[in-house]
């Protein structure tokens, strides 16, 4: 495999890259907030994961079959662009998508589900370089890694905030299902009932990220890959995907049954009918 590599080829949004032989990078670029499109990550998300999945594992196959570990090891990085130290993701193009009448019963079941899952059972350890705002649908992006690096916020503002609450809208089932399996119920509370926008000092405080760093994108960059380095020989066993799946397995298991939420408009609706 040769790097850099973009995808989509014709209009990259995402680029993946190796820069040494057990770690991987995928720098998002969709914009300068990446916005989780279906185009996004269709066209460029699932293909970049693809690429490095199978890298990776052809590794840990000539890994076994010479017996060495260190082509066993892995870990990828998840960044966000890194031309800017603003976002991180600013979550779904919502007043876009919701346009498309298909949008409630397809996107969460056809496109955005599998890439939770997809998160959530990655074989090799996944780092989130957050470099600037977590919103909504970015957040748990975020989350759904497996551990976090984030900017501290000296440079610019930075938030991690679900704000769903804030415009009337209901938490996908899939979505929730990320934060209860990364977030006490406390955090849940202030994350889902009161949409607080979490500074990096509070984030690190409550466990939603790992480490919080001060200076730009390069140097969250930097601390992800130490932190890459340390974990990736975990994965050598080939463990490390297979276990996932069982200790999120709760999470997992309602990425398969999310379903069109009642919005605040047919509840009161309902409401007005009941009472």
């Amino acid at each position: 495999m040769s790097y850099p590599v973009s995808f989509p080829s014709n209009n990259p949004l995402v680029t993946v890259t190796n820069p040494s032989s057990a770690i991987w990078v995928i720098e998002m670029h969709n914009g300068a907030d990446n916005r989780l499109t279906d185009v996004f990550i269709t066209q460029a998300m699932k293909p970049a994961l693809d690429t490095v999945e199978g890298h990776w594992r052809e590794n840990w196959r000539a890994g076994q079959a010479k017996k060495d570990e260190n082509l066993c090891k892995g870990s990828l990085i998840l960044v966000g662009n890194r031309k800017q130290d603003k976002f991180f993701s600013n979550g779904l193009d919502w007043a876009g998508a919701t346009k498309d009448p298909s949008f409630k019963t397809n996107f969460f079941p056809i496109i955005f589900n599998p890439l939770m899952y997809r998160l959530l059972t990655f074989p090799i350890p996944i780092i989130a370089a957050v470099n600037g705002h977590s919103f909504a649908g970015g957040m748990a992006l975020a989350l759904a890694c497996d551990y976090r690096v984030m900017t501290d916020g000296s440079k610019r503002n930075a938030w991690m905030c679900m704000n769903e609450i804030h415009f009337g809208a209901a938490i996908p089932i899939s979505i929730m299902a990320v934060l209860k399996a990364k977030a006490s119920d406390t955090t849940l509370r202030k994350i889902v009932l009161e949409g607080h926008r979490f500074t990096p000092k509070e984030a690190l405080s409550l466990r939603l990220v790992d480490h919080i760093v001060d200076g730009n994108t390069e140097a969250i960059l930097t601390a992800a890959q130490a932190l890459a380095e340390r974990v990736g020989p975990i994965a050598k066993s080939g463990a490390w995907g297979v276990n996932k799946r069982e200790l999120y397995r709760d999470a997992i298991e309602s990425l398969s049954r999310d379903v069109q939420h009642i919005d605040v408009l047919a509840d009161d609706a309902a409401a007005k009918a009941r009472l």
